[in-house]
């Protein structure tokens, strides 16, 4: 997915969303306590990424289209950084904007696939915290991007381009600070984005080359701490890309990690009200409900035998008069419950169904 950056240079770029060991203590994400030496072969940046690849991770989503009845959405592959052992990683907020599913998986060799949650973040600003479930992970520590200089070199790491095999190593220098761009992104919510523009500041420009995949990713200095998250780059132009600077993403990561959102619970499904109106349209045997127009990939309504076109009538012995109430009655349960779903298909069965309800991968059901 690209984004169309505009306003403050004269350029049109596009953003590129869809993306020894150092071990951060559980409870400090300042902190690192590093264990063994650097590996030195020679070259710093060979050196660093060594250091740091195995805490870059492939941040991959599936998401619904819900503006058209059985339409279903797509899959986004963005780049994360793991910050914590216990499994706290920082991403952009667009990568997993809208996500049915969020999955993280481990660089080569020791490859191992996650599903994750957002535990917090600033959706204006483009930030992202998740959770996964594991202990004693590989992790990268945070700099302080109000030290970098003009001309200072920077590496980017992240899944560019989605090529298999690992993530892309680029490297470059900073080109300049401070900057504040505008981003388009008919994604973003109206409440956080004006007239579907994004707006960044305090960005990092560097000539490091930022592809989409990329997005959520680390900039780098050559001591291995994160300065900067890989937001963008220039589609029209050449060695231009953007960064939000890690000192204005440090007390957002810093919240989320100590203060995360509680589980919600999660059926995952797309639904409409049943009016009378779509009853004749679609021929339906009932009168009222919530109409699923799409199922989570993999998600507990699936997993279960629900379809897309069913009808939940009832949901845990409780009548389901609207999609509204759906969400109500979902969210008045905690994940790993067990309940009973009543469908009707589109034939007229009526089937009552056990579905095990799930953790939703953002904090909203």
């Amino acid at each position: 997915m690209k984004r169309l950056l505009l306003g403050v240079t004269a350029l049109a770029v596009l953003v590129l969303p869809a993306c020894g060991r150092t071990v951060i203590e559980p409870d400090s994400i300042i902190s690192p306590v590093v264990l063994g030496s650097p590996v030195d072969l020679g070259d710093p940046v060979v050196g660093l990424v060594e250091r740091v690849r195995p805490a870059v991770v492939n941040v991959t989503t599936d998401t619904i289209d819900r503006s058209s009845f059985g339409q279903g959405g797509g899959r986004g592959v963005g780049t994360g950084f793991i910050v914590r052992a216990d499994g706290v990683i920082v991403t952009n907020y667009h990568v997993v904007e809208g996500a049915q599913r969020i999955t993280v998986i481990t660089p080569e060799p020791e490859t191992e696939r996650y599903d994750a949650r957002v535990i917090g973040g600033d959706a204006a600003a483009d930030l992202a915290v998740l959770k996964i479930d594991a202990q004693g992970l590989p992790t990268v520590p945070l700099g302080e991007s109000g030290e970098l200089k003009l001309g200072q070199q920077v590496v980017a790491i992240g899944y560019a381009l989605a090529l298999e095999g690992g993530p892309t190593v680029t490297t470059g220098i900073v080109s300049a600070l401070g900057r504040s761009i505008d981003v388009t992104d008919p994604a973003c919510d109206p409440d956080v984005c004006d007239n579907g523009v994004r707006t960044y500041s305090d960005i990092i420009q560097t000539d490091a080359a930022i592809n989409p995949g990329n997005s959520g990713g680390p900039l780098l200095n050559l001591a291995g701490e994160v300065v900067g998250i890989n937001s963008a780059g220039a589609g029209a132009a050449e060695n231009i890309g953007f960064a939000i600077a890690i000192d204005a993403a440090r007390p957002t990561i810093e919240f989320a990690a100590e203060n995360p959102s509680a589980p919600v619970a999660y059926l995952g499904v797309v639904s409409q009200d049943v009016t009378e109106g779509l009853s004749f349209q679609f021929a339906l045997p009932v009168t009222s409900g919530a109409y699923l127009i799409d199922l989570a990939p993999r998600g507990p309504a699936e997993s279960a035998g629900i379809e897309i076109g069913d009808v939940i009538v009832a949901f845990d012995g409780t009548d389901v008069t609207s999609s509204e109430r759906l969400g109500e009655l979902i969210r008045a349960h905690e994940p790993g419950d067990e309940v009973e779903v009543v469908i009707v298909r589109s034939d007229g069965e009526r089937r009552a169904l056990s579905v095990t309800l799930g953790v939703n991968p953002l904090p909203q059901s």
